[in-house]
């Protein structure tokens, strides 16, 4: 595969405003492991390979355990995960398949015990916009180093 475009180069003013939402991302007060698990989460679900790569690599930075990054994509069926974290990967999975969830009912009363209103605004802009990065990752076929 070879990359298409370089999105950086042809809109450096469309990647500004994605930078702009990433740093309110990174001020917000969302744990950082926390962060990061929603990262790569969403851009296994995508199958964008250079975020995974990425993310999953941020992450360790963040110190979280090597097991739990390897089981991301199981988090349901392993004890690894606290509540918190539980609510905030079941709503980032149905954000980003929004087109087939639609973000059901559960799904919201699972995340309103974990988060403040603020913190599920600012969680649903981390997983909206790491979902554009995906997007634009993949369509212009984005590699991993």
């Amino acid at each position: 595969m070879e990359p298409r475009l370089n999105f950086y180069k042809a809109s450096p003013d469309a990647m500004k405003a994605l930078g702009t939402l990433e740093q309110h991302i990174a001020k917000c007060g969302l744990e950082k492991q926390l962060v990061e698990l929603v990262r790569l989460r969403a851009s296994q679900i995508n199958g964008c390979a250079y975020c995974v790569d990425l993310h999953a690599a941020d992450a360790l930075k963040a110190d979280e355990a090597p097991r739990r990054l390897a089981t991301l994509s199981v988090w349901q069926e392993t004890p690894f995960f606290n509540d918190r974290e539980r609510a905030a990967l079941a709503w980032t999975e149905a954000v980003t398949l929004v087109s087939e969830t639609h973000v059901p009912d559960a799904v919201w009363e699972q995340i309103r015990p974990h988060f403040t209103p603020e913190e599920i605004v600012d969680l649903t802009l981390l997983v909206s916009t790491i979902n554009a990065w995906n997007r634009f990752a993949i369509a212009f076929r984005k590699l991993p180093a």
